[in-house]
């Protein structure tokens, strides 16, 4: 009887350890590895979970580059693409995003009333621009402060049907 307990409480215990394991992995991560992405994306259709760059992409993730930035001299190095590629999944298929200064790969906040603008033009009521560090990288439009007021101004972010900014993400080759 003794042997059967142990074994019961040793196997809940291995359950546990997986279940734990299971939790405290990073979004997908069993399931999201970066050599099998395109295979995710096959199967989940739509995840806008933004996922890291991996060296497994590389040749896709360049020639994706040199779409999104014609006028680049060369590719970046694989350094640059660690800290600026990112990856999600839309319609089955997978899309990268170069993260800039001004070029958010995040979903973006669609709303025209934006709160940190507010706040910049009541300090500068007069200012042409409102910049970024006020509005929120992730604003989908543009300000000028008139009389204290915010205003949009310019031409919003065009979004794709998951909330990004459509000329940020491109397919990548290889799907």
């Amino acid at each position: 009887m003794r042997a059967l307990r142990f074994s019961a409480i040793s196997f809940a215990s291995v359950l546990l350890s997986t279940f734990a394991w299971w939790v405290a992995a990073p979004s997908g991560a069993a399931a999201a590895t970066t050599t099998n992405l395109h295979e995710l994306c096959r199967q989940v259709k739509n995840d806008d979970t933004i996922r890291p760059y991996s060296h497994d992409l590389y040749d896709g993730t360049a020639k994706a580059f040199k779409k999104l930035f014609p006028d680049a001299k060369a590719a970046p190095q694989e350094s640059e693409l660690q800290a600026q590629a990112s990856y999600r999944c839309m319609n089955g298929k997978v899309l990268v995003c170069f993260v800039g200064a001004n070029l958010p790969c995040a979903r973006m906040n669609a709303a025209r009333d934006n709160p940190g603008a507010d706040g910049f033009c009541n300090a500068n009521p007069n200012d042409d621009v409102v910049p970024a560090f006020a509005t929120g990288h992730d604003a989908v439009y543009s300000y000028k402060c008139r009389n204290g007021k915010a205003e949009v101004t310019g031409n919003p972010w065009q979004l794709d049907k998951r909330g990004f900014a459509a000329k940020l993400w491109a397919v990548l080759p290889g799907n």
